[in-house]
């Protein structure tokens, strides 16, 4: 039997996806319900587009009702007392600035279930973590990105 993958995540990244799921049952489930019940009362189910959008919502919202059971099963949190103080590791967040003269930017390295690089988190699994992981503060680090590679120094880890 295989293994089921694990979801490193911390305590907060579980709690939001405990609240996703508690809304998609609780809340979203009855309203795609609801839309296929009205739309089975326009009739015929053959060429009933309403009823063909509320089935694929339906099926959406079962997948990732799925999908958050088992991240939130899976999961492993990540105590800080796990975290490396002087080294990048998972849950840490590294300030560090592209060079030759590029901004400082920060990010959290977080499990890839609460991965979200508009909030400045970006998974264990990307091409940036998987770099900066087990290096220190003063660092010069190359990243192989899709878009080529890319050279960083490491300000700071929190």
């Amino acid at each position: 039997m295989a293994t089921e993958k694990v979801f490193p995540m911390t305590q907060a990244g579980k709690e939001k996806l405990v609240q996703e799921l508690e809304y998609l049952k609780s809340v979203k489930r009855k309203e795609v319900v609801e839309r296929i019940k009205i739309a089975r009362s326009f009739g015929d189910l053959s060429e009933n587009s309403e009823y063909d959008s509320a089935k694929e919502e339906q099926a959406f919202v079962e997948g990732r009702i799925t999908t958050l059971e088992n991240m939130i099963r899976n999961a492993k949190i990540i105590a800080e007392s796990e975290m490396a103080a002087d080294s990048v590791s998972l849950g840490s967040s590294v300030t560090f600035i592209e060079l030759p003269d590029g901004e400082e930017e920060t990010y959290s390295i977080v499990g890839s279930a609460e991965a979200d690089p508009f909030e400045g988190k970006i998974s264990n699994d990307s091409p940036i973590a998987r770099s900066l992981l087990g290096k220190k503060v003063g660092d010069q680090v190359t990243v192989q990105t899709p878009g080529g590679e890319m050279s960083v120094r490491i300000v700071s880890i929190k």
